[in-house]
């Protein structure tokens, strides 16, 4: 048996170059997935805990940390946060690969088993892959307005001052329902509310279109549903109760503002400790690799972009990441009153900036202000330069602004990729594996591409990428050069007539911000593009998976909101569409489809399963697929054929799309 360390089990930090990290506790260790063994590299361990920071607010590199000068210090005039601790790493220390991957987790959960393993939780290790290939697996929290839950990752970070007395200042958090309801959620995804101060000042109000006019609503018809307390959700309760296709918006006073910053510090100078030290036996990093998953891709452009990406010692806090579906954001993540679970989208969390320039890696110069500027200009100053792969799903060039990563702000011409720097768009994908079997809020049925092979492929090439700069597969996106990359108005009239599909009606067109004031004052816009269609619908110009070579129906990264739940014609959020293809050329005439029927490209299941596998040996050849998971796919491939094929059109259901083998 494993022993679960209690307090007693510290790891005392000492010297100059590591000051940062004050000390690790480890409060448990347990054996991974019931001991399981992994190939060579044998069995896994867990281990739950926590870690101390202690940070010189005066030293160069935190001064990004928004309101450093405010925060509270020690007798040794330290700054002092902790923040939980996860590992999984082979229980042999001698097994390991000295690849850390580390993932910036997502209000506090772990999606990297997920995303690169398709395990269902995050003590599930689905396929093996991270552990065959010895890696050790880090979190750590960095967010402390997430709300809590026995596994999440938070972080405790100090509460900023003035000289002792209570900081306070106007917040505005954004509503939308999608069925009429008495009370209603006003702090976002798992998010938690900033403490009111004591003035009588809070406003709500309501309007139908995002840049609609405000109507303020009567205070006597609405109220604090819950005490608004800095680790819990907050809700309000509405007379007449709160209605589909209306933007509710609540400001009020807000005090006692955490110092965000220093969860993205935290990040860093865990990283730096990793590679510099081991933790309770284990070797020290060879190599640090990143990841992010939406939210925590945007935590980690932030970080590039404020030199938070750089420790106290003048280095790149990993030597490579890999970005998924962070389209070209930053975020809420290090300013006064910041709030981590927010981000701007096409009908919520309009306060919040995402998008600012700069967004691409690129050095542009945004024509409308005169501002020259690269997302990497931070870390280019000391000249490092880690290996960062974007990896951008179709879903974010709807909802994401994906294409201002290699655009100019304008949507006028492709940036050229500098030479540490790989941009891909994953065509034919949500945001997440969709996973509905109803059609909910939606007009279609969600995408159930499981992209995770792809991922695979990319993180083996980080990897190697890292350890023996082996170069990746170059770039592979739409591009405004050749076509592929284009407006939404042209994006519709390339698209096939589909029975019954009623095209979005825009993409996230991300505003210019003037934040002095709440909420903001928009200023103008930034231009996005969007994948142009095939005459299937299907994407062109990125990375196109084996599903999308050889395909069943058409698979978008747009899915649009029914009148029910209101903003009818809006798209969703994370979901893409699946439009099967008719089965027979009479089921296609009859429904004045304009794409070839099933009937009409394959033959039978064997027939399909050998144009799945020629497109798989083709993803290989161009490094976008392992080798070893071609019959895997083509096995699922079939699959999902003989389900199409057997799926009536006039059946509304979508749990056809899920294999339950």
């Amino acid at each position: 048996m494993f022993r679960t360390v209690a307090a007693a089990c510290l790891l005392l930090i000492t010297g100059a170059a590591h000051a940062a990290v004050d000390r690790i506790e480890i409060l448990s260790r347990t054996k991974f997935a019931d001991g399981a063994t992994f190939g060579e590299v044998g069995a896994y361990e867990k281990l739950r805990g926590r870690i101390w920071f202690a940070i010189d607010p005066k030293d160069p590199a935190n001064r990004a940390v928004a309101d450093i000068d405010l925060a509270p210090t020690d007798a040794r005039g330290l700054v002092r946060f902790s923040a939980d601790l996860a590992i999984l790493r082979p229980a042999d220390p001698a097994k390991a690969s000295g690849t850390f991957l580390y993932e910036v987790n997502n209000r506090g959960g772990m999606g990297a088993l997920q995303r690169f393993a398709e395990a269902k939780n995050a003590d599930d290790p689905g396929t093996g892959f991270l552990m065959q290939r010895g890696m050790t697996l880090l979190w750590s929290g960095w967010a402390t307005d997430v709300e809590r839950s026995p596994n999440a990752l938070l972080a405790q970070l100090p509460i900023a001052t003035d000289r002792g007395a209570p900081i306070t200042g106007r917040v505005a958090y954004e509503i939308i329902v999608d069925a009429p309801s008495d009370d209603a959620v006003f702090t976002g995804m798992r998010g938690t509310a900033y403490p009111r101060a004591d003035r009588p000042d809070a406003v709500l109000t309501e309007r139908t279109t995002p840049d609609g006019a405000r109507s303020v609503i009567d205070a006597a018809r609405w109220s604090f549903a819950t005490d608004v307390v800095a680790d819990k959700p907050g809700k309000l309760r509405l007379q007449g109760g709160f209605k589909p296709g209306k933007i509710y918006e609540l400001i009020y006073t807000a005090r006692d503002p955490h110092l965000v910053g220093l969860g993205l510090a935290g990040i860093r100078d865990l990283l730096a400790y990793a590679r510099d030290n081991g933790i309770e036996g284990a070797a020290p990093a060879q190599r640090v690799l990143a990841f992010g998953i939406s939210q925590s891709g945007r935590v980690l452009n932030t970080m590039l972009a404020t030199a938070l990406a750089i420790d106290e010692r003048g280095r790149a806090a990993f030597d490579g990441a890999l970005i998924h579906v962070s389209g070209a954001g930053k975020g809420s993540f290090d300013h006064r009153f910041a709030m981590t679970s927010r981000h701007f989208s096409m009908l919520e969390d309009h306060a919040y900036p995402t998008e600012s320039f700069p967004m691409s890696p690129a050095s542009t110069v945004d024509s409308t202000t005169g501002e020259t500027g690269s997302l990497l200009d931070a870390m280019r100053a000391k000249s490092l330069s880690p290996k960062l792969m974007w990896v951008n799903n179709a879903s974010e060039y709807w909802n994401r602004a994906a294409s201002l990563l290699h655009t100019d702000p304008l949507g006028r011409f492709d940036l050229p990729e500098p030479d540490n720097v790989r941009i891909y768009a994953l065509l034919g994908a949500q945001h997440y594996p969709g996973r509905d079997k109803a059609r909910g809020n939606f007009a279609n049925c969600v995408d159930p591409l499981q992209f995770q092979p792809v991922m695979r492929s990319l993180l083996s090439a980080l990897e190697d990428w890292v350890r023996a700069d082996k170069a990746p597969p170059p770039s592979r996106h739409p591009r405004i050069a050749d076509g592929t990359l284009v407006t939404v108005d042209a994006y519709k009239r390339a698209f096939p007539h589909i029975a019954g599909v009623a095209l979005p009606v825009s993409n996230l067109v991300p505003p210019r911000l003037a934040l002095d004031t709440v909420p903001p004052t928009v200023t103008g816009s930034y231009t996005t593009l969007v994948p142009a269609p095939d005459r299937d619908g299907n994407d062109r110009g990125g990375i196109l998976p084996a599903e999308l070579l050889a395909p069943l129906g058409t698979r978008t990264g747009w899915n649009t909101r029914t009148e029910t739940v209101g903003f009818a014609g809006s798209t969703g959020r994370f979901d893409g569409s699946f439009l099967p293809f008719a089965r027979s050329e009479a089921e296609r005439r009859a429904s004045n489809d304009a794409r070839p029927s099933l009937a009409a490209r394959w033959n039978n299941r064997e027939s399909y399963e050998r144009a799945v596998r020629v497109a798989a040996e083709r993803n290989v050849a161009q490094g976008f697929l392992l080798a070893s998971d071609v019959d895997v796919l083509v096995a699922r491939a079939g699959r999902f054929y003989d389900r199409v094929r057997a799926h009536d059109p006039k059946d509304r259901g979508c749990g056809y799309l899920f294999d339950e083998s």
